[in-house]
């Protein structure tokens, strides 16, 4: 299986798939590299590079009880970019991998990254604080924090459905979809998918948002109960330069279904133009 070695020692794990123009698909908690199975076939037989990588502490990455902080998110994904020497690059990220790629094309991207696109992700910020009072009180999190310390297994299974939208009348969601849900969740340190809580709802990346040039294609789902859209797309979109955003009518967080069609048929024809 293909590793890069990060800077400070830790093992990512990447599969790649195409030849072409690269595109870097960055993959939401407590998931990994799996999530974008269907996407690296899509996109490589569209003529692409396709690559995703498992975040540390995540999937088969290092399992890493330090370092799970969004900036060394985005620096293990330039040691990736680097090693593989990319450029011209379409970055693609889901829920925290949204803020990942945010992160990375906001501080190293700027003479790599053609096109960045983002599903249910999570900037500027989830957290409520004064300045953000659409955000979710810190209570929300911390109810997360005792789901990944107490009977995770359990726990994971639970959160599948209002991550797909199973919870919903009329939900197609299949037992097998929340299986490997369950599945890639089960990969990830408890360690990791702990401290990653704090990244996820914590993290502000407005000014991250407001120094990225490049053409920008914000995706949400306006039923996405795990990052509401109020807090998310509708604010992010007002700081980017050069940014789009479509609202997916009754799609939830989880990227599957007709929003998974949908959504990958719009993301080919954003990186096309």
């Amino acid at each position: 299986m293909p590793y890069i070695t990060t800077s400070d020692g830790v093992e990512i794990y990447y599969i790649e798939q195409g030849e072409g123009q690269p595109i870097i698909l960055s993959h939401g908690w407590p998931l990994n590299s799996d999530a974008w199975a269907l996407e690296l076939k899509l996109f490589a037989d569209a003529g692409y590079r396709a690559i995703a990588h498992d975040r540390r502490g995540h999937g088969r990455s290092s399992k890493t009880y330090t370092g799970n902080d969004m900036d060394h998110y985005a620096a293990d994904l330039n040691d990736l970019v680097e090693a593989l020497d990319l450029r011209d690059l379409i970055l693609i990220g889901h829920s925290t991998g949204g803020g990942e790629v945010v992160r990375y094309a906001a501080k190293y991207g700027k003479d790599r990254v053609a096109k960045v696109i983002t599903a249910g992700a999570i900037p500027p910020l989830m957290l409520k604080t004064p300045a953000n009072p659409e955000g979710a009180p810190i209570e929300v999190f911390d109810a997360i924090r005792e789901g990944v310390l107490g009977d995770r297994s359990q726990y994971y299974r639970d959160l599948a459905q209002p991550f797909f939208g199973g919870n919903r009348e009329g939900s197609s969601v299949s037992e097998g979809l929340v299986e490997d849900f369950w599945r890639q969740s089960m990969e990830a340190s408890v360690a990791a998918a702990y401290d990653c809580i704090t990244v996820f709802s914590e993290t502000d990346l407005t000014e991250d948002l407001k120094a990225i040039d490049a053409p920008f294609f914000i995706a949400h789902g306006d039923d996405d109960q795990i990052v509401p859209i109020v807090a998310a797309a509708e604010k992010a979109i007002k700081l980017l330069k050069n940014g789009t955003l479509k609202v997916y009518p009754g799609a939830p967080h989880g990227i599957h279904g007709a929003y998974q069609v949908e959504l990958d048929r719009d993301i080919l024809e954003f990186i096309k133009k």
